[in-house]
C-alpha cells in the first residue's frame, strides 16, 4: 500500500503502542504432529469466533524501549494514524525476541508485516544475533501461514503456557524461529 512509512518508537509516538485493532478471526486450527524429528501441522476447521486480547496490553510502559540497545519498537503509520507494529528485544539465547507484532484490522494484507519482519530482521543482523523467535498460538492459522511466508518454522510448542489465564484452554503456543545461518 502507498503512503504507508515505517519509523522507530521515540517519545514522540510511543504512546502509540498497542492502539491498533488486533481482532482477528479464528475459524480453524494446526493439529501438531512430529515426524523424524521436524513439527508439522495440518488444519482441522473449527466454529469460527472474532478473537481479541486483552486490553490489559496497552497500559504497559514501553519507554525502556526508547534508545535501548537491547530493545526496540518499529511502527508503521497510513498518514498520522499507527497500523502496524513490532516490539523487539534481545533474548538470553542470541536471538532477536519479537514480542509483539500486529496490523490494524483494516490494514492486513497489505504488506505492512511483511515490511515490519524485514525490520526485525535487520534489527537483528545488525547486533549479531542468530535469527528471530516469536510465539503464536496453533488457532491463529493466518499467522502461522504469514510467518511461513517469511521463511519461519515451527521450533517447538508448549500445552500449558496459556492455563495460567484460563485453566481449562485448549490453545497450544507455537514458537517460530527465522535462522540466518
Amino acid at each position: 500500500m502507498a503512503n504507508i512509512y515505517i519509523v522507530k518508537a521515540d517519545n514522540t509516538n510511543i504512546d502509540q503502542v498497542n492502539k491498533m485493532d488486533n481482532r482477528f478471526i479464528v475459524d480453524s486450527k494446526a493439529v501438531l504432529k512430529i515426524e523424524e524429528g521436524q513439527i508439522h501441522y495440518s488444519v482441522k476447521e473449527v466454529p469460527a469466533f472474532i478473537k481479541k486480547y486483552p486490553e490489559r496490553d496497552r497500559q504497559y510502559d514501553y519507554s525502556d524501549y526508547i534508545d535501548n540497545p537491547n530493545r526496540a519498537i518499529y511502527l508503521a503509520y497510513h498518514g498520522d494514524r499507527a497500523v502496524g507494529q513490532i516490539i523487539l528485544s534481545t533474548s538470553w539465547n542470541n536471538y532477536a525476541l519479537i514480542e509483539d507484532i500486529r496490523v490494524d484490522i483494516s490494514y492486513r494484507k497489505q504488506g505492512i508485516g511483511t515490511r515490519l519482519i524485514g525490520y526485525a530482521k535487520e534489527w537483528a543482523k545488525q547486533r549479531g544475533l542468530a535469527g528471530l523467535r516469536l510465539e503464536t498460538q496453533n488457532n491463529n492459522i493466518r499467522a502461522c501461514r504469514f510467518y511461513e511466508s517469511c521463511g519461519f518454522h515451527i521450533g517447538g510448542f508448549d500445552q500449558i503456557l496459556y492455563k495460567g489465564i484460563q485453566d481449562d484452554t485448549i490453545e497450544v503456543a507455537l514458537y517460530y524461529y527465522f535462522l540466518f545461518n
